[in-house]
């Protein structure tokens, strides 16, 4: 028996399809899972391009300190004012779920905020639309929305190969990975 069971409606993330709906920003106040902090210089400028390009709310602010954005449930992020930024973006990136649906505006908004700050989108091996934004900060973000599963494509078959198959085919609950 596996320890890993099926656990997708603790999740905010719709199911991966062409009409799959994006639920609504989560205004709730819980205590959060994880949460990723980025300094920035600019703490307005930084606002500004996280809530008209990448979609998030400002939730609550300690005007020139700190502002707490999210999107999702469970997507916070924590801008908090610093002498200054990187100078480059890492090569570690932080990934937020999004819809098929939201790539096009995501990318169409981000380039008339900051033309040279959006790579892709590009289609991935594990059946994901990936789009990587640069955020005035050099913050590594990338958009990662699931497409529909075709049982029959390159991406359906790179995920059987390391034990991944949708629910109700194959080895069952994938238990020898436990």
């Amino acid at each position: 028996m596996s320890d890993y069971y099926n656990a997708f409606e603790m999740s905010p993330v719709p199911a991966p399809g062409p009409d799959a709906v994006p639920p609504e920003p989560f205004r709730g106040i819980y205590g959060m899972p994880a949460f990723v902090t980025i300094p920035t210089s600019d703490l307005a400028a930084s606002v500004d391009f996280w809530v008209r390009g990448l979609g998030f709310f400002e939730l609550f602010s300690i005007p020139g300190s700190l502002v707490h954005l999210r999107r999702w449930a469970f997507q916070d992020v924590l801008l908090v004012q610093a002498a200054s930024a990187p100078e480059q973006a890492p090569a570690m990136s932080v990934s937020f779920a999004c819809v098929l649906s939201q790539v096009d505006s995501l990318v169409e908004a981000c380039r008339a905020l900051r033309p040279n700050s959006v790579d892709g989108p590009r289609d991935t091996p594990w059946n994901t639309r990936d789009v990587e934004v640069i955020t005035p900060e050099n913050a590594r973000i990338v958009f990662t929305a699931a497409k529909p599963f075709d049982p029959a494509s390159q991406e359906a078959r790179n995920l059987e190969a390391v034990g991944v198959t949708p629910p109700g085919v194959g080895r069952g609950d994938n238990e020898e990975h436990a």
